[in-house]
């Protein structure tokens, strides 16, 4: 490997940063200290309104200042959104906490995945996105069972824990190298290549195929599995305590995108995401048609399945179509690209659910279906000049 530091590190960090103790109970933890849950809502919007303001600035950043120092930068900021979040209690509070998680998450955005794909060979980097993915998803399972064992009904002593992982990911950032050489340019020629990203992005259909099929199955799986599942498994009848189970066992199931470089040497690249993205629609359409338990369970949990054995492919395909040096800016466009379509399908999947809930369920069928349509397109030989 090219920087076996930094791939172990980047890994420790998506560990550390994965053991978030209040997962379980965010929700009830802001409403514990007087947040309404329109209100929650409304910080959701006005910090992915920020995120979407900053995802280009940040990419343009990193490219200038450099991987290693952003990543500092973020890692800090982070740990200081959970000292606040741990510390708030009431609207403005937790308003100030997504407001900073916005700046990190859009600072993030194609940064983490660019220091570990250049750390890497490139044909190893399919496998080392599995385990960076798979990794996060162990620290939250873990975070989840010291929860349901020792935490219980102390809310703040799961923020506090939370406060000494994200604290322990910031010092070991410190210790990252950086893996390219960091000139600074001129602003305006930044500027300048990023419209030149933009238009080469626009006149590559494969690669905006390809951002917004993965974009569309994000958001299916997003919404259903993490806001719409609770409201299936009350329509079909579940306990509390059996959903509870059903967060674990979703949790672990989010771990088997460590098998995705398996599946995809087996089927190959073009096959392994069509199938994925079928299945996918299949358990849209099957939560569409039905509120049994069983049929409910197993649907969404198939979408986990799915959504998590394609991430590291699609990853990996759309860092192979960057042909820039300016890598995370590159990247952070299609991030932007995924989070306005993430805008409107949300706007959707609420007012959907309001009125009825198999037809939010519908909608994550159509999602998933078009998406299904892009990625075969996006796969398509290419002719011409287009890649």
């Amino acid at each position: 490997m090219k920087n076996n530091r930094n791939i172990r590190l980047m890994y420790a960090i998506a560990l550390l940063q994965g053991m978030v103790f209040y997962g379980p109970i965010a929700t009830l933890y802001r409403q514990a200290a007087g947040v309404s849950v329109f209100q929650i809502t409304l910080i959701e919007s006005i910090s992915l309104a920020l995120a979407l303001a900053l995802e280009v600035p940040w990419g343009i950043l990193a490219d200038r200042i450099g991987y290693r120092r952003s990543m500092i930068l973020c890692c800090g900021l982070y740990f200081v959104s959970k000292i606040v979040f741990w510390q708030a209690d009431s609207f403005g509070g937790f308003l100030a906490e997504r407001l900073m998680l916005s700046v990190v998450c859009a600072g993030l955005s194609g940064l983490d995945v660019s220091i570990l794909y250049l750390s890497c060979p490139e044909e190893e980097s399919h496998r080392v996105f599995g385990i960076y993915n798979n990794l996060g998803m162990a620290g939250l399972l873990s975070a989840s069972a010291v929860y349901a064992v020792f935490v219980g009904e102390n809310y703040r002593l799961a923020g506090l824990l939370t406060v000494f992982s994200y604290g322990a990911a910031a010092v070991l950032a410190l210790f990252l190298r950086e893996i390219r050489s960091s000139q600074p340019r001129p602003a305006g020629r930044q500027l300048a290549e990023f419209k030149v990203l933009l238009g080469q992005l626009v006149r590559n259909p494969r690669l905006l195929f390809l951002v917004l099929g993965a974009a569309f199955l994000n958001e299916a799986h997003q919404t259903i599995t993490t806001f719409l599942n609770q409201v299936q498994y009350t329509r079909a009848g579940l306990s509390a305590s059996v959903i509870a189970v059903i967060y674990v066992v979703m949790t672990l199931l989010g771990l088997c995108g460590g098998f995705s470089a398996r599946l995809t040497d087996w089927l190959g690249e073009k096959c392994t995401g069509a199938v994925l993205l079928a299945l996918a629609a299949l358990a849209c359409l099957t939560l569409t048609l039905t509120c049994g338990p069983v049929l409910s369970v197993a649907a969404i949990l198939l979408l986990r399945v799915c959504h998590s054995l394609f991430t590291p492919l699609q990853t990996t395909l759309q860092n192979r179509q960057v042909r820039t040096a300016d890598r995370a800016t590159a990247l952070n466009l299609n991030a932007l690209l995924m989070d306005l379509v993430a805008v409107f399908t949300n706007l959707v999947f609420g007012r959907a659910a309001d009125f009825a809930l198999p037809l939010a369920m519908g909608f994550g069928f159509a999602l998933c279906a078009t998406g299904l349509l892009l990625y075969l397109a996006s796969s398509r030989p290419k002719t011409g000049s287009l890649q």
